[in-house]
């Protein structure tokens, strides 16, 4: 059998990544700060090498006689810009040379995001475009051996960052902030996707999204969202101003409490700006992988979900 070394897999995705991977045939190894979540994974071989991405002696150990790495772990909300390229980029450079060094015949997928495309945006959107150019670095001399994913908006059962949407649809309003579209992809296909390239190995920059790749307007996302949890909100349309300005003030309050939450100034433009659909020509291949779940069948499946696990 062939072996995986993981990064993220206690986070959303690797939640579902960690089974997909020992689904196509792979060992898995993952890197892990403390005990792997008991429930989702149980009954499921992997072996756990304790560490971050900041401890070259773990990064050794994880990447040893593996075949191929994948690199999923990344910092999506933080106190200060400074954590995003801490663990975003230096994480991703110290992996990649890592890789390198120990295992260098194992092919390494980097799962980036679609933010990576406009990294003006935000802090975490240019960590993640300068994660992948530190990998291309790394793999210059091998670019047949790095593959890089940008997935756009990930949703589905255990995540607690797009819960926030589902839950506005229960009440009376739900706020539509910004007048883009966006790709979406569920949890699942995502994973799968991951998988599939692991499998079909095919080097390149990719995006991944649903069957609907050039995305969808927020109001036709939350509409969505409320025929599957029975809500009837009044949707109402939010200013930009209003959104640049409810993120510079969160951004404030994280400064000023210390807290960690996701939205803030980097969010609000992201937010707003009005293309994150997909082209055909950034799609991984169809031949690699095609999604299984729509809009309809997504969101219902993470609304039976969220309301199993008692979120909803």
């Amino acid at each position: 059998m062939r072996r995986a070394a993981l990064t993220g897999a206690t986070g959303f995705l690797g939640l579902h990544l960690l089974p997909a991977l020992l689904q196509a045939d792979f060992q898995v190894r993952i890197l892990a700060r403390g005990e792997p979540p008991a429930g989702p994974w149980d009954g499921l071989p992997f072996e756990t090498v304790r560490g971050g991405l900041e401890d070259p002696d773990a990064l050794a150990e994880l990447v040893r006689d593996a075949d191929l790495v994948v690199h999923a772990a990344g910092l999506i909300k933080a106190r200060k810009p400074a954590a995003f390229f801490a663990v975003n980029r230096d994480g991703t450079a110290a992996l990649a040379a890592a890789t390198r060094r120990v295992a260098p015949k194992a092919r390494f997928l980097f799962v980036s995001s679609l933010a990576a495309r406009e990294p003006q945006l935000s802090d975490y959107a240019a960590s993640k475009r300068q994660a992948e150019a530190a990998a291309q670095a790394a793999f210059a001399d091998a670019p047949d051996q790095l593959a890089i994913l940008r997935p756009p908006a990930i949703y589905g059962p255990w995540d607690k960052e797009t819960l926030t949407l589902f839950r506005a649809t229960q009440g009376r309003f739900a706020p539509v902030a910004g007048h883009g579209r966006t790709a979406v992809v569920h949890v699942r296909d995502a994973a799968g996707a991951i998988a599939a390239l692991a499998q079909n190995w095919r080097a390149g920059q990719f995006a991944l999204a649903d069957a609907r790749a050039e995305g969808y307007a927020m109001h036709e996302l939350l509409l969505a969202i409320a025929r599957a949890t029975g809500g009837r909100p009044y949707l109402l349309a939010l200013p930009d101003w209003l959104v640049l300005a409810a993120g510079h003030a969160a951004g404030l309050w994280k400064r000023l409490t210390g807290t960690v939450h996701i939205f803030g100034p980097g969010k609000a433009r992201e937010m707003l700006f009005p293309d994150w659909t997909v082209s055909p020509a950034e799609l991984l291949p169809a031949e690699i992988f095609a999604p299984r779940f729509g809009l309809v069948e997504g969101v219902a499946d993470t609304v039976a979900w969220y309301r199993q696990a008692g979120w909803l």
